[in-house]
Formats: C-alpha cells, structure tokens, sequence
C-alpha cells in the first residue's frame, strides 16, 4: 500500500511542475518577444561572434540599459536553448546564437522576428482570454475582445495593417521557399497566376521570379493592395474575393482558407472554379492538413494553429484531409491531390473535372 501512495504522490508531485510550467509558459514567449524588440540577436550577429553581457547592453537603444535585468532575461534565454552561453574561468560570459536564434535576426531574408512580434502584439493576444466565453455563448473571439473583426481592425488602424503585413510577408518567405522546393514542377505548364487573398504581394512575387513565364495578379482587398510595391511581371488588383476573383489559368490560395468557416470556403472555391478553365486550370491551395496520428517535426503546431484561428478569424480552423475532401466536393472539385513540402503546410491541388 505504501509503494502505491508512495506512486501517486510522485504523479501529482509531476503534474503539479507541469501545471507551473502551462501556468507560465507565456514567460518564454514574452522574454524572446523582449529579445526580438532589443535586438539582441542582430547585436551578437553584428560582431560576428559571442560576445559579453556588457557589449550587448551597449548596442541597445538606449542611454541607461538595466544589466542586471537583461542579465536575468538571457539567463531565461540560454536555458530554454534561445541563446548559448559560454564562460571561461575567470572570463566574463559570451552569448553567441542558435538555431532558433538565427530565425530573429531582422534583415534576413527568412525572418520570423516580424510574424513573432505580430502573435504577440496586445492586440492579438486578448482574444485569448474570451475561449470559455467562446465555449459558453459562441460567437468570435477577437470580436468580444475588441468590438470588431481583425481585418475590419486593420483596415482602420494603419499601424496595426503594417504589423499584420510585416508578419505575413516574413513567414510568407519561409513558406514560398518551401513551396518552390517542393511543388516545383507544379508550375511549369502555367502561363497565368492570381494570387487570391495575397496580401502586398510577396508570394506571387516570388513565383514569378523562379517562373517568368508566369503572368501573376496579386488579389486581395483594396486597402491591403494599397500599400504594396511594384514587382516585375505581377499587377496588384483590389477586390473581394466572395464576390468574384480574376480569370487565370490556375488560382493559388495559401493560408487563406484557414481564415473561414465551411460556408464561406465554399464560396470563395466557387469563385476561384469560375475563375479558371474548366478542362486545364487548378487551384493551388497551400494550407495545413491535421494528421492525429502524426508524429513528425511540426505536425502539433496545425493544432495550436487551430486555436490561433478561434483567436483571430470569424469562424476560421485548420482541415484533416477528410474535411479538405468534402470541402472541395462541395465547392465542385472532385478531384484533388496532397503534396507534401518541407514545411507544416501541404499544398492541395483541386481540379474542377
């Protein structure tokens, strides 16, 4: 008897430390959002080495930096793997970057640290807190949060449309890099390219660079359109996408249909079938598909991406590709193919015949 008392207590000793540990996970977030805003990874990039606590304290952006307090935050850092830290006896410590350290360096190409600083951003953070509201009485959640939906948020807040901007396009790069890799020869045939729904236009731009015999129409509301800069090779048109979408050989869709509920993918589906040849064209969806047996590199991050919609989008989820089928049934693709790229996304080809 004592064996198993003895049992039970070590299991609800370590659920107890597991429980601090979802209690404060939001810690670990915070603190590399604080290295991001610092700049802390640029700063130790800039000198080409690991270098002191003392000389990153004198890059950052101000007259009187506390080392102490950056002392504890990249204590925090190293331990969760953020950071290295190195000390020689007798030596001060140097801090020299990883793996994931590199992803926030600010001017590199593949960048995460504008999509890091966005999902953390206040604003889309509160939705958060309104899940058991969710739960309890429906509705959406950035909604309840802030008395209207984001892209109608953004659409007035011209600080919080560059934000949501930024952080697309970065995590648009890492995703266009996968694409490219992975559905290379899917491009080939194609002379003509929308982009629906693709923001200031850096996807369709990055395709067309690899395929310049692709003419590419970046689709998306007028506000967005507004803002963006000339490519060569691809004209931006404003628009609604549930009313109608541009003519083109194929349509490409990525992480849009994850924004929407079922009622509304199958309207912007039908527009993008009528926008395309019925015998040749396609559509080119790049989005998640959940697999719950799955057990690969980033097959749990489609689950919490799932959540983030619950957050963020009025009636948005990610699709197992049971869903995807009857979906694209519905929307008048009977036939469909699942490409796998090195990324948590897939692409979904769906033909219209």
């Amino acid at each position: 008897m004592g064996d198993i008392d003895s049992m039970n207590e070590a299991a609800m000793l370590q659920g107890q430390a597991q429980l601090y540990k979802y209690m404060f996970a939001f810690a670990d977030s915070m603190t590399i959002k604080c290295a991001v805003e610092l700049r802390i990874a640029d700063i130790i990039h800039s000198h080409g080495h690991p270098i002191t606590l003392s000389q990153i304290a004198t890059n950052i952006d101000s007259s009187s930096p506390d080392i102490s307090c950056l002392s504890r935050i990249m204590r925090l850092l190293v331990r969760q793997k953020i950071f290295t830290a190195a000390t020689s006896q007798g030596e001060d410590t140097l801090y020299g970057l990883t793996p994931i350290s590199r992803w926030l360096l600010h001017d590199t190409e593949l960048s995460m640290a504008p999509i890091f600083l966005l999902q953390n951003n206040p604003i889309l953070m509160a939705p958060w807190h309104y899940f058991s509201s969710c739960v309890k009485e429906g509705g959406i959640a950035f909604k309840k949060a802030h008395g209207s939906e984001i892209f109608e948020m953004a659409s007035k807040d011209a600080e919080l449309n560059e934000i949501f901007n930024k952080g697309m396009n970065s995590v648009t790069k890492s995703t266009m890099k996968a694409v490219l890799t992975g559905y290379k020869d899917g491009f080939n045939s194609i002379t003509s390219l929308v982009d629906v729904g693709g923001g200031t236009g850096a996807a369709i731009s990055e395709i067309v660079k690899a395929y310049p015999h692709i003419k590419g129409t970046n689709f998306d509301l007028p506000h967005v359109v507004s803002t963006a800069q000339k490519y060569e090779g691809v004209s931006h048109v404003g628009g609604d996408m549930f009313q109608a979408i541009p003519p083109a050989e194929a349509v490409f869709a990525k992480w849009i249909m994850h924004d929407w509920g079922d009622e509304d993918c199958v309207k912007i589906l039908k527009n993008c079938r009528k926008a395309i040849p019925m015998q040749t064209g396609k559509v080119i969806i790049v989005d998640a598909v959940l697999k719950s047996e799955g057990d690969g590199l980033f097959d749990d991050l489609g689950f919490v991406f799932d959540l983030v919609m619950i957050a963020h989008s009025s009636g948005g989820k990610e699709r197992s590709e049971d869903e995807w089928n009857k979906l694209l049934k519905e929307a008048g693709f009977p036939r469909y193919n699942i490409i796998e790229i090195p990324s948590w996304l897939s692409v979904i080809e769906a033909y219209p015949q």
